[in-house]
């Protein structure tokens, strides 16, 4: 990675793009793949499509979502405690003691999920933390104080957490899902442009809004795209970690590569393109099975109106859906090399169906 990759990266992930508030991170994604494609369109919502050749009948997109986990502000007490409800699937049992940033029209509220202390509870009758108790303090005496400070019901909550490195290997922080697909994305354009590479068909690299509370940006998106193929990254849970059960989840490790995925949703016949090209061009990858829906935008682009031949790579990733979200360099590096040499092999008009 060098340094301007490394410069964005620390940009994207450290900024707070919460379900439904994600312009601010939009905006920087934009700015960084701006000197790398044609043509770029944002939708009504703010999902952000970066378009090299625009005029291209056969249309192809590289898809990540940009929107992070994160709670609103959804009682205030006459005291001046704030209780929430999650945006997305947020972490009730991490919450407490955890710092966060209110966002309101005034700027950055700080603030803290409150816990009573170790010594007043009765290790017997403990409560765990749950929607119904957990709580955030902002330093305010009252209601009144704290709507003087510009917070509200309906004010978006973020965790404070910044990406760091582990031991080398590692990049730690909040928010990696998923925005470190947003990230792997952008370097697919960034690294074609340096490149030189002229692709014959249209590339639409597109950073979805809203996936954490139903894929509905990429549904919006793959509506108006229309695409005849897309490959979407996401997370996957690494379950060599504590507490996974493998028969249940399956033995995904991070360091072992880009995990293609095997369900429903994804086309036969684009995956199989994909497994060739990782091996010819000996990219260690793993495979995962789902039994329904990928629950990934995936899910989203292969429904889409007529349907469409829709393929998922995922990077394995530690503590999903904590501050502390996991992933392993090499598997960052060899996701973006995939996802760029499947694109370099595809001919435009590819046919994806089963039967002819």
């Amino acid at each position: 990675m060098d340094k301007k990759s490394k410069q964005f990266l620390y940009q994207y992930l450290n900024n707070a793009s919460p379900t439904g508030f994600e312009s601010s991170g939009q905006q920087i994604w934009l700015d960084y793949i701006r000197p790398y494609i044609n043509d770029h369109m944002v939708d009504v919502y703010g999902t952000a499509v970066g378009i090299v050749n625009p005029k291209a009948s056969y249309k192809v997109v590289i898809e990540a979502h940009a929107d992070e986990i994160s709670w609103f502000v959804n009682y205030i007490t006459e005291e001046g405690y704030i209780y929430v409800r999650r945006n997305g699937g947020s972490d009730h049992q991490i919450a407490p003691s955890m710092r966060v940033n209110i966002h309101t029209d005034k700027g950055i509220v700080k603030g803290v999920f409150g816990w009573p202390a170790i010594h007043v509870r009765d290790a017997g009758k403990e409560e765990i933390p749950s929607l119904k108790n957990i709580f955030i303090d902002i330093g305010a005496e009252s209601k009144k104080e704290v709507e003087a400070m510009g917070v509200h019901v309906g004010c978006v909550i973020t965790f404070i957490d910044e990406l760091m490195e582990m031991n080398k290997n590692y990049l730690t922080g909040r928010a990696l899902d998923n925005r470190m697909g947003g990230f792997m994305i952008a370097e697919v354009a960034r690294r074609l442009s340096e490149n030189k590479k002229k692709l014959p068909f249209g590339l639409y690299i597109v950073n979805s809004v809203q996936e954490e509370i139903g894929l509905r940006g990429a549904e919006m998106i793959s509506r108006r795209i229309k695409p005849d193929l897309a490959i979407c990254t996401d997370v996957t849970h690494d379950t060599g970690s504590p507490m996974y059960n493998k028969k249940e989840s399956g033995n995904l490790k991070c360091g072992s590569g880009p995990v293609v995925c095997y369900g429903p949703a994804v086309q036969n016949n684009v995956l199989k393109m994909i497994i060739e090209v990782a091996q010819k061009k000996k990219i260690p990858f793993q495979r995962q099975a789902v039994s329904r829906s990928t629950g990934t935008d995936t899910d989203s682009f292969a429904y889409s109106a007529e349907g469409v031949a829709s393929a998922l790579i995922s990077l394995p990733l530690k503590y999903m859906h904590t501050t502390v979200e996991t992933v392993h360099k090499e598997d960052v590096e060899n996701v973006i090399e995939l996802i760029y040499e499947v694109l370099l092999q595809l001919k435009p008009g590819h046919d994806f169906r089963y039967i002819k």
